[in-house]
């Protein structure tokens, strides 16, 4: 059947009782109605798998014990009934993994964030997409928003002029109590390196600042200098960074991160100051972008208007007045997503800059911008080159 007239087939890695961002993904992944949710490994206890499965309706046969078993199992079922992608949506150390062995399968993948622990294995993703040709996105949400896609026409077009300056905060207070000696799952990964990674905060927080602002600019940063804080006790991964940068153009900036931030729930917000003009946007309030041009009056834009870009438009589902959010923003991820694969399965595959999500190399970027951090801050905040 061709991939025009009928939906896309997703699989999922992760996502079982207890999880959240894989429920996320499922809602974003049905909200266009363009995709079938058919298979999956949902954990590593398959007793779990089995509930999950049949809490979504999944062909028990379709639950599989381990992730290997469902790359092997999937291809090999006839063209009109297996997969055509799998989320991935596990904790980190296991991305690398998993990612391959469904893309040696010649399985399309979505990966969340970050794409992986380390650099090698980041470099290794990057070889096979070139390799298979082969789709992979990488779920940054956030740059979903209407007024995010909004923001980044107005700076890539030249049109706020030459950037001096960017400030990323997400900020958080999740971690400020420790959670994970009670048994919350969501806690207990993040806090042990042996499933976070190399960082902790750094990695769930600091590659989606990082990601915003290269979406935004396109801007790479070319130096950072960073410091890492550990508040609570029996805690070995950093639970609060700041990020001096050096942007390639000239340009100069702070990230700052923190899960320890009393009384924030999920503070992201970005400013961007360049030569003509300067935004603001906010995750927590993100159908507004306040904007300043020098000598003139201020404007908040808003979502859904007239006068905003065809990329902002295209991102828009609802009149002005009703709120857009999280989900919407996920779910547009997920619609370019389709449209790129449904390009590839129709012989005519995307070039990779043509997308409207974050790439494999964006995931490459990030897991190199949190690793020169850590060196960073185990160097006594020494500047670093990315």
């Amino acid at each position: 059947m061709e991939s025009w007239n009928r939906k896309l087939r997703m699989g999922m890695v992760g996502g079982g009782q207890g999880a959240f961002i894989g429920g996320v993904h499922r809602m974003a992944a049905a909200l266009d109605q363009q995709i079938d949710f058919v298979a999956g490994c949902f954990s590593r206890d398959f007793e779990n798998t089995e509930i999950t499965g049949k809490e979504l309706y999944i062909d028990p046969n379709r639950c599989y014990r381990t992730y290997q078993e469902m790359a092997e199992k999937e291809v090999q079922l006839p063209e009109n009934e297996r997969i055509d992608f799998v989320s991935v949506v596990t904790p980190n150390a296991s991305h690398h993994a998993i990612c391959k062995a469904f893309l040696e399968a010649g399985i399309h993948v979505v990966c969340d964030k970050p794409m992986t622990c380390t650099v090698e294995e980041a470099e290794d993703l990057v070889r096979l997409v070139e390799e298979t040709g082969l789709v992979f996105a990488l779920t940054h949400n956030y740059t979903g928003h209407p007024m995010v896609r909004h923001a980044r026409k107005l700076f890539r077009s030249g049109e706020m002029g030459e950037i001096r300056k960017v400030i990323v905060q997400y900020l958080q207070d999740f971690l400020a109590y420790p959670h994970e000696k009670e048994g919350q799952k969501q806690a207990l990964w993040r806090v042990d390196p042996q499933q976070s990674g190399l960082v902790g905060t750094m990695g769930d927080c600091g590659t989606h600042a990082e990601n915003l602002l290269q979406y935004i600019t396109g801007e790479d940063i070319s130096e950072l200098c960073a410091d890492f804080s550990t508040f609570l006790p029996d805690r070995e991964l950093e639970e609060d960074a700041n990020v001096l940068i050096r942007l390639k153009g000239g340009g100069k900036g702070l990230i700052t991160v923190s899960q320890i931030a009393t009384g924030e729930e999920n503070n992201l917000r970005i400013k961007i100051y360049a030569s003509k003009g300067a935004i603001i946007w906010e995750q927590e309030n993100p159908n507004y972008l306040p904007l300043y041009r020098y000598g003139k009056p201020r404007e908040i834009l808003t979502r859904a208007s007239g006068y905003l870009s065809e990329d902002a438009a295209h991102a828009t589902r609802i009149p002005t007045g009703h709120p857009e959010g999280y989900l919407e923003a996920f779910a547009n991820i997920y619609v370019g997503i389709v449209k790129a694969i449904r390009s590839h399965l129709g012989g005519n595959p995307m070039k990779i800059d043509e997308y409207d999500f974050s790439t494999v190399y964006d995931g490459l970027r990030g897991v190199q911008f949190v690793t020169r951090a850590a060196e960073s801050a185990k160097k006594g905040s020494a500047w670093i080159k990315v």
